[in-house]
């Protein structure tokens, strides 16, 4: 719970924030609290307050059934502190005051809401939490001797005073959580900041060392009883589990890898170590380990590849911009046309028969094409546009201030300058490129999404009407 000294600071804030929706809730607030009879005030009063304890027991022991949430309870101190506090809130939203004080609550309300962002309680178990609440107490309303109309005014009551303090705890707990992501991105751009060449190659150093330990510990023969080194306990395992956790966080990368480790650690060296122990040799584990190891390498290459790539916002392969700066740069656009009614519009470019060559001569071959074609994409576009790998064979241009008819002239340039690119190949082979295009404006949509699916679909029809050619998304304009 807040200090005093933070609780008084906390009261100003609110009390002078002229914050619509703390405004909103006030007003409601008060008026529900008007609303209801004197009488009708005391007895709801007291019927929470007598039932607030039992009410939060029920309340922690469905969330604690729940897989989700029971590892945030599991711990008895937070249970024990947990259900005092949910008592204590469930009583200060329903007091006798006809004018209760606001500004207290609200700040209980947002000290749950920062808790919970803190402790990454996810949305859905704290709307479940609430509902829990109000079916606790509507059912204790329903099972007493009201008049019908008392009882559906109390119900309306419960149901809305809880509504208001989750809507508080909630603006505060997406706030929280924006806030915790953009220390997080921080911490993990710190990370990436570093020499990933150098990072790399050390890294590369530390699996080799590990395997070289391994391989040291076979060599000695058959009988011993000396564990195997674990991969997981190596300094490329610690690097891992902790560098290696934020550096590659939200990708395959990570589950790949500690699977693999996990395979080692828990079945190939243990079966190892019992082999060696019982004299039954070690032949047999070689391949596996070698395997593993020689997986986990390929993984991490590409993955630091991707990395590096992604130092500049580039592509590694294409140098065009990375996919994942893409949302960020759609709401700015957004933004910006909504702000200054200026237009602009997404292209999306699909390169015809590119399986065709990664069968006909290899995937070599399909990359010097998807280079060849970003560098006529990028030669092509203004230099204002943005131009992003966006898939294995699709790429996306952001043409900014671009209505539908500049925006369609310069998807057929596009199309034409790509249909005019040929790629040289080993032994002077040449093949010749073509595109499939879709082009779609801004129509005042607020979500990003619905222009990318627009110039999706856009481009799927050009590709179904026979291909190398260019269609505007209907409703562009």
């Amino acid at each position: 719970m807040p200090t005093t000294a933070g609780k008084t600071a906390a009261r100003h804030d609110i009390a002078a924030d002229p914050n619509p929706s703390l405004m909103a809730a006030r007003r409601d607030w008060h008026r529900l609290q008007a609303a209801l009879a004197p009488e009708m005030r005391d007895w709801l009063a007291g019927l929470v307050s007598a039932s607030s304890d039992e009410l939060a027991r029920d309340f922690y022991d469905v969330l604690m059934a729940d897989a989700e949430a029971a590892p945030l309870l599991s711990n008895e101190i937070v249970q024990t502190r947990l259900r005092s506090s949910l008592a204590g809130w469930i009583r200060s939203l329903f007091p006798a005051d006809p004018a209760p004080d606001f500004e207290n609550m609200a700040i209980v309300q947002t000290k749950v809401g920062e808790v919970h962002a803190r402790v990454r309680v996810p949305l859905h178990l704290v709307s479940r939490g609430a509902r829990l609440i109000k079916a606790g107490i509507a059912g204790r309303i329903a099972g007493s001797r009201v008049g019908r109309d008392e009882l559906v005014r109390l119900l309306l009551h419960v149901e809305t005073v809880i509504d208001i303090a989750i809507e508080l705890m909630g603006t505060v707990f997406v706030s929280g959580l924006a806030h915790q992501s953009r220390d997080e991105e921080a911490y993990r751009l710190f990370f990436l900041s570093q020499d990933l060449s150098l990072e790399r190659e050390s890294q590369r150093a530390s699996l080799l060392e590990w395997n070289q330990a391994v391989l040291l510990a076979l060599a000695g023969g058959s009988g011993s009883t000396e564990p195997l080194p674990r991969i997981g306990r190596s300094d490329f395992g610690l690097w891992f589990h902790h560098r290696g956790g934020i550096m590659f966080e939200g990708t395959p990368v990570l589950d790949r890898v500690n699977e693999l480790m996990q395979q080692l650690d828990e079945g190939i060296l243990p079966e190892t170590d019992a082999a060696r122990a019982a004299g039954n040799g070690f032949g047999p584990a070689l391949g596996p380990i070698q395997n593993a190891v020689n997986e986990i390498r390929f993984i991490l290459n590409d993955a630091f590849q991707a990395l590096i790539g992604a130092e500049a916002g580039r592509d590694a392969l294409t140098r065009t911009l990375n996919r994942r700066f893409l949302p960020a740069i759609l709401k700015r656009e957004i933004t910006l046309a909504m702000r200054r009614d200026q237009p602009f519009a997404v292209i999306m470019v699909d390169l015809d028969h590119f399986k065709a060559i990664n069968d006909s001569h290899g995937h070599s071959a399909g990359d010097a094409a998807l280079r060849q074609a970003a560098e006529t994409i990028l030669g092509t576009c203004r230099s204002s546009d943005l131009v992003f790998r966006y898939g294995g064979e699709e790429f996306l241009v952001v043409a900014v201030e671009a209505g539908e008819a500049a925006a369609r002239a310069l998807a057929e340039r596009l199309r034409e300058a790509i249909a005019r690119t040929e790629v040289v190949l080993s032994g002077d082979t040449r093949i010749r490129l073509g595109a499939s295009v879709g082009v779609a404006v801004f129509d005042g949509h607020p979500d990003y999404n619905h222009l990318v699916e627009a110039a999706d679909s856009a481009m799927y029809q050009a590709k179904r009407a026979g291909r190398n050619r260019v269609v505007v998304a209907a409703g562009s304009r």
